[in-house]
């Protein structure tokens, strides 16, 4: 396995770990947490979804919807993405339309009110609304990452433009450009020392999202979240360790868990993922996960040069 699969498989898996490990924990608190389970570190369930062992949530599944439709165009739609025609975000919308009809364990209020407003009136981008702060357009848009590796300029397109679906926000703007940076720069190799810079250059120019000290509040609003995966990510080199302290912050344990997971699992690669983990996710799920890794991944490359 070459070194760029392997580090995007454990983006993509590690997505999907946080999110089935965060779901079981996800609106509780520390303390509750420690109460019903010391530390919560396995994959089991439950939680206020009532979840079977290792399934995912809305994290996992609208990514894969994103990462079908962006496949179903393939390297044609993203060069006319990029010249201007609207016809891959029209299918993006519709591929969120078929998520939402198809009745997914769990839908933000932001994203289900996008996703209608676009079935009623086929528009791209509701107006901005002070309420779109949420972590949703966040949440979703590895998909979009993995595509565009080799394009920095249809990256940012891509990534706000699908964001702005469901979101018009500038904090959700700026954290799922950041976000997707840092994951870019995983990809590519960066040690902690780089990650570390990067991250602070990162903070330096948004200081909205400053997380020293940490406020200890992971919540779904964007900036919550956003400060708490980088604080774990940058507190902890070790995969393991950076996910069981998110989840156990609790709240949109789920997200953070997610994020986190994605971010730790590029820099990590899915060589080094616990096998316990990958052992515990719902077999499908790992086989759409990583099918569409390596289906995204050959998109990138169809689409230009290797990133270096």
């Amino acid at each position: 396995m070459s070194e760029l699969l392997d580090r995007t498989l454990g983006a993509y898996l590690g997505f999907a770990i946080g999110d089935a490990l965060g779901a079981t924990v996800e609106f509780m608190r520390p303390r509750e947490i420690a109460l019903q389970y010391g530390v919560h570190r396995d994959i089991i369930g439950g939680g206020w979804l009532k979840l079977a062992a290792g399934q995912v949530t809305d994290d996992t599944t609208m990514s894969l919807a994103l990462g079908a439709a962006l496949l179903q165009g393939g390297s044609t739609a993203l060069q006319c993405f990029a010249e201007g025609d609207a016809a891959l975000l029209r299918s993006i919308g519709d591929a969120y339309v078929g998520w939402l009809q198809s009745r997914p364990v769990d839908c933000g209020n932001t994203c289900r009110r996008g996703i209608r407003r676009y079935m009623l009136d086929g528009s791209l981008q509701g107006p901005f609304n002070p309420g779109d702060g949420g972590n949703g357009a966040l949440m979703r848009n590895l998909p979009a990452v993995l595509a565009t590796l080799n394009n920095e300029s249809v990256f940012e397109a891509l990534s706000l433009a699908q964001a702005r679906l469901t979101h018009n926000h500038p904090a959700s703007d700026a954290a799922t450009l950041g976000l997707g940076r840092l994951l870019r720069l995983l990809l590519r190799g960066a040690d902690q020392i780089a990650l570390q810079q990067a991250v602070a250059q990162w903070v330096l120019e948004n200081p909205g999202f400053r997380f020293t000290p940490y406020r200890e509040r992971a919540t779904a609003y964007v900036v919550d979240t956003v400060q708490t995966v980088l604080h774990f990510l940058t507190l902890h080199e070790d995969f393991e360790a950076a996910l069981i302290a998110t989840v156990n912050q609790g709240d949109d344990a789920d997200t953070t868990g997610a994020l986190l997971g994605m971010l730790a699992g590029a820099r990590c690669g899915a060589a080094q993922l616990p096998q316990r983990w990958l052992d515990q996710l719902q077999t499908d799920t790992l086989q759409a996960v990583t099918e569409q890794t390596k289906g995204l991944l050959a998109l990138s490359a169809a689409s230009g040069p290797q990133p270096h």
